[in-house]
């Protein structure tokens, strides 16, 4: 540890710590382009670090990221970043060793207000022509099995009874195209970087049907006029906690939220933009007329292979991915998942094959420098088990494909939304439909068709008599002989 800290600012560019990159370009010449609304750490990991990139080539001065939040806890993180001049110190978690750099691509966030009006106001300028969003694969008030708008939500009635005071990022989004529409500035492109496959098509969805609950003449001017780019994004980034914020001291950096992350990155996008786009080709992202494959493979192998390892680690009391990969049973149960029922049903894309993919996403789990935990991925999953790995599972049925792995995941799922591991100890909350999961769970118990009774969930697989007969099965196997026994009767075949 260092004896002297220095804070990050603007002022300490000029005497970084040794090693540490900085922005050669001249913040003070950078004007506002961009919203992005959900400003955490994979934003500036991801898109903030390309656009930060492009800067430091002398382009994309006029694209500066405001951020931006409609919930509480983004006030702290506002409160935080402003104090540091919007300056974020990223490392790098290579296995081969650790780097660091500070980036200054964004230049501002938005106070955080219950009317939204601060966000409205700002997107609502000209010279805003992007407003881009993380807010998770649950944000968008989605319908899990129907994929449809979700009208009855209460957020949705708040914002169609009062569209000029919003409660959500969607309302605040269409009050300020409805201005923008008044005054002629014309519209901006949305853009989702969630993990969602077809992502801008849903966000198009969601404001569009908000949009029409309340005023049908903007909502079809919307649907006309903005642009929705489909994106693929991929960057493993974990949480920040006193770990990450020890390990920027150890560099010589007081940063209230520095960001850790892997030693890869990819970004594939929808080349569909109303108001102009920065050039982020120019530094390793891909521009394409179809992302579909892209998002396809890594949706289902990454994102539903983080579902099957981390459910499984909080049975078993494995903090961390890397620790689950290396685990005799976890890491053996997705190496098999991923390559003979996944792989199966992922089409192949340009330079990558999906078992090529599957062995790199094995690589970049088993990373020991990243420290993600278990808990973190295992987030919200009534949301990603829906979104990663039913939509494969029901694809590999449909084909009379193998389905063991898949459906064995959910029974792990099940089990692990019973709320206890099998050391005894509690699994604390972690969905936000946590209390009904966890009833489901303690009905399966003894009734495993309790659980695939939860049509929100399941729809008409709740049906499917395969599913329902190797569901039953690995679920009661679990209770009565234990998850790694369990899993190696599966990896016995």
């Amino acid at each position: 540890m260092l004896n002297t800290l220095q804070k990050l600012s603007n002022a300490m560019l000029g005497d970084l710590p040794k090693g540490v990159r900085g922005p050669v370009y001249d913040r003070m010449a950078i004007t506002p382009g961009i919203v992005h609304i959900g400003l955490g750490n994979f934003h500036r990991a991801h898109q903030a670090w390309y656009l930060h990139r492009l800067m430091q080539q002398g382009e994309a001065l006029d694209w500066g990221i405001i951020g931006a939040g409609v919930r509480a806890p983004d006030e702290a993180q506002r409160q935080r970043l402003e104090a540091q001049d919007y300056l974020t110190t990223l490392i790098e978690l290579d296995p081969a060793g650790q780097s660091a750099e500070i980036i200054g691509s964004m230049i501002g966030f938005v106070p955080v207000e219950d009317n939204n009006a601060a966000l409205i106001a700002q997107m609502a300028d000209p010279a805003i022509r992007i407003v881009s969003l993380t807010v998770t694969e649950g944000g968008y008030y989605i319908d899990p099995v129907t994929q449809a708008f979700d009208v009855a939500h209460a957020d949705i009635q708040h914002d169609a009874a009062r569209p000029d005071s919003p409660r959500t990022a969607f309302g605040a989004m269409i009050a300020a195209l409805k201005i923008r529409r008044a005054k002629g500035t014309g519209p901006f492109t949305a853009q989702s970087c969630d993990n969602l496959q077809g992502n801008g098509s849903i966000l198009r969805q969601t404001l569009v049907s908000l949009a029409r609950l309340s005023d049908p003449d903007l909502a079809e001017w919307i649907d006309d006029n903005c642009a929705f780019p489909d994106s693929m994004v991929d960057c493993i980034v974990p949480a920040t906690g006193p770990k990450e914020l020890k390990l920027v001291e150890s560099i010589g950096i007081a940063d209230a939220a520095p960001v850790t992350h892997e030693n890869f990155r990819q970004w594939v996008i929808e080349d569909d933009f109303c108001a102009g786009r920065p050039d982020w080709n120019k530094v390793g992202a891909t521009f394409t007329e179809d992302v579909h494959p892209f998002e396809a493979m890594k949706i289902r192998i990454l994102n539903g292979g983080h579902q099957l390892i981390a459910d499984a680690g909080e049975v078993l009391s494995v903090e961390t991915i890397s620790d689950c990969m290396e685990h005799p049973l976890i890491g053996d149960f997705f190496r098999k998942v991923a390559k003979t029922e996944i792989a199966d049903q992922v089409d192949a894309v340009p330079g990558m094959t999906p078992d090529a993919y599957a062995d790199l996403v094995d690589q970049r789990f088993s990373n020991p420098e990243i420290i993600d935990t278990v808990r973190r991925v295992a987030f919200d999953g009534s949301s990603r088990q829906t979104g990663f790995i039913l939509p494969t599972l029901r694809d590999a049925l449909a084909k009379g494909d193998p389905v063991e792995g898949l459906i064995l995941s959910q029974a792990i799922w099940a089990r692990m939304c019973a709320g206890t591991r099998e050391d005894g100890s509690t699994i604390a909350p972690n969905d936000p439909i946590w209390d009904k999961l966890t009833l489901a769970a303690s009905l399966a118990k003894s009734d495993p068709q309790a659980w695939l009774e939860q049509r929100e969930l399941y729809g008409d697989l709740a049906e499917n008599s395969v599913f329902q007969d190797r569901f039953n099965h690995w679920l009661s196997q679990i209770w009565s002989i234990g998850l790694e026994a369990t899993l190696r009767a599966y990896l016995d075949g």
